[in-house]
């Protein structure tokens, strides 16, 4: 492969993008991302900055995106690769996409409703832009993918499991960027027992042994577990037919309340922004971290059992990495899983991506 790898994140009204080249060690040549898709969208890389029209579509802003990457005299893009939230039981590494492959994740869109259109979505936009371009889909679930089945079901009949509704698990990446981090910088580490914190707008955490998954604590859905920036986490399911049934909530409202008005957001009634909350001397500020706190550890509780102990605590993410007093409110309340290491590794999901890219293009 000659050329350089283009990686795409694309959400509900964003497009990030990194580009590495081909070289061993996948230098990092640019990134970037159009924010504010279908408002006011903006263009942002580097010093670069500029206003696109207002309302601006996706396909737009991928436009503008590989029109800015000819203007900077990059090499052409020899493959791409997209993030795409859900790869269900069918994927369970990343893969080269054909239309029959495109038809079945398609066919996973009600698994992970705000995430995964809009990941095919860039991917039929940048198949028309560059239909030369090969694509490669890198999955968040896969990496949970070979769970031991006592981490995979829930306590539900088989007419339920055998349709999709089971745990599956996510921000795979970035727990596989943590993985291959340990092996190479602390390899004893790397082949012991390890919770990864994924702590972010999105949260989770991951048991792995020698670098494997075991365990984790989203599911089914990007809901289940931690409390997040603006989503609930583990809620009894009995409050959601109470909502719903009782208190006349439409399920789309519903819906919506539990992935965006809930968690930091919600506990806090200011923000869902750690640094904002960690400024504010309003008590439920203060409140709602020290919740975030205290369910981070006691899943951490959890993540320990599957593994059988502890030997190192990662920390990784926006909250993961920069909110140091948050970061100490969760190990003291883990103290007494010690002895473990504690590491802080900063994320890099685009790397992993552009890793499988070389490796799983054509």
């Amino acid at each position: 492969m000659t050329g350089t790898v283009l990686v795409i994140n694309a959400g509900s009204s964003s497009v990030k993008f990194s580009l590495f080249d081909d070289a061993p060690e996948l230098n990092l040549l640019a990134g970037g991302q159009v924010a504010g898709i279908g408002t006011a969208p903006v263009f942002a890389a580097g010093d670069d900055r500029k206003d696109l029209p207002e309302g601006s579509t996706h396909e737009e802003a991928l436009r503008f995106i590989l029109g800015w990457i000819g203007d900077k005299k990059h090499p052409p893009v020899a493959v791409a690769a997209h993030r795409v939230v859900h790869g269900g039981t069918l994927f369970r590494a990343p893969v080269l996409l054909t239309p029959e492959i495109m038809a079945q994740l398609r066919g996973l869109n009600t698994l992970a409703p705000l995430h995964q259109p809009h990941n095919l979505a860039a991917i039929d936009i940048l198949t028309k832009l560059k239909p030369d371009v090969p694509q490669i889909a890198c999955f968040d679930t896969a990496f949970h993918a070979g769970h031991d089945p006592l981490f995979g079901v829930y306590a539900l009949p088989p007419e339920l499991t055998d349709k999709g509704v089971r745990r599956y698990g996510f921000h795979g990446l970035s727990y596989e960027w943590i993985a291959h981090v340990l092996r190479r910088d602390h390899p004893a580490l790397a082949k012991g027992r390890v919770i990864a914190a994924h702590l972010g707008n999105g949260a989770s955490l991951c048991a792995m042994k020698n670098g494997v998954s075991v365990d984790t604590t989203m599911g089914m859905t990007a809901l289940e577990g931690l409390p997040m920036g603006t989503r609930s986490g583990a809620l009894d399911p009995g409050a959601v037919i109470y909502m719903v049934r009782d208190l006349g909530v439409p399920p789309e409202r519903a819906e919506h309340i539990l992935y965006h008005d809930s968690g930091l957001k919600g506990l806090s009634g200011i923000s869902n922004d750690v640094k904002t909350l960690l400024g504010s001397d309003d008590p439920k500020a203060a409140f709602a971290l020290d919740y975030f706190s205290l369910r981070v550890a006691q899943f951490m509780g959890m993540m320990a059992v599957a593994l059988g102990g502890v030997d190192g605590i990662v920390f990784t993410g926006g909250i993961g990495e920069h909110a140091e007093p948050v970061r100490k409110n969760i190990l003291s309340r883990v103290e007494f899983l010690r002895p473990f290491d504690v590491q802080v590794i900063a994320a890099n999901e685009e790397r992993v991506m552009a890793m499988h890219a070389i490796a799983t293009a054509p």
